[in-house]
């Protein structure tokens, strides 16, 4: 798959506008030399995109060695697929206040944590930094710079 640079705000609009409030998505980090990639629910609010996750879990460790992520998320339309990959910086957030929000307008969170200040707790940011976008049906990608 090729991809060409297209860097019409349209376009960056229209990816925008795919993400749900929550989807499951492929998240990869990486450990060392070797990619770690594993399935995790993405949560899009505010314009933000954000993962909850233990904060003894691998994904932390691994991020707090090199923040670059990248993760994909599956289009369908129909029976036509595409993608939504994601080059993106990841930040662990101490911020108590955007943690307790993403808490309170997340209904998953609160099946692992009691609280927003559980230690066990950990929000992801992630900042995209490029968008590599293959619309359902379409046979070459579009790269987008943030």
């Amino acid at each position: 798959m090729s991809s060409v640079k297209d860097n019409n705000p349209n376009l960056t609009q229209e990816i925008w506008n795919k993400f749900a409030d929550q989807q499951h998505v492929f998240l990869a980090t990486a450990e060392k030399d070797q990619p770690r990639v594993r399935p995790v629910t993405l949560i899009y609010l505010n314009r933000e995109l954000f993962i909850a996750t233990g904060s003894n879990d691998a994904k932390i460790k691994q991020i707090e060695q090199n923040p670059k992520t990248e993760f994909c998320l599956l289009l369908e339309d129909g029976e036509q697929k595409g993608t939504i990959r994601v080059e993106c910086k990841a930040q662990i957030l101490a911020d108590a206040k955007v943690k307790a929000e993403v808490y309170d307008k997340t209904s998953f969170i609160r099946e692992f944590f009691e609280v927003p200040e559980d230690p066990g707790y950990a929000l992801l940011k992630l900042q995209p930094t490029v968008f590599e976008y293959m619309k359902p049906g379409a046979i070459e990608a579009k790269k987008v710079s943030l």
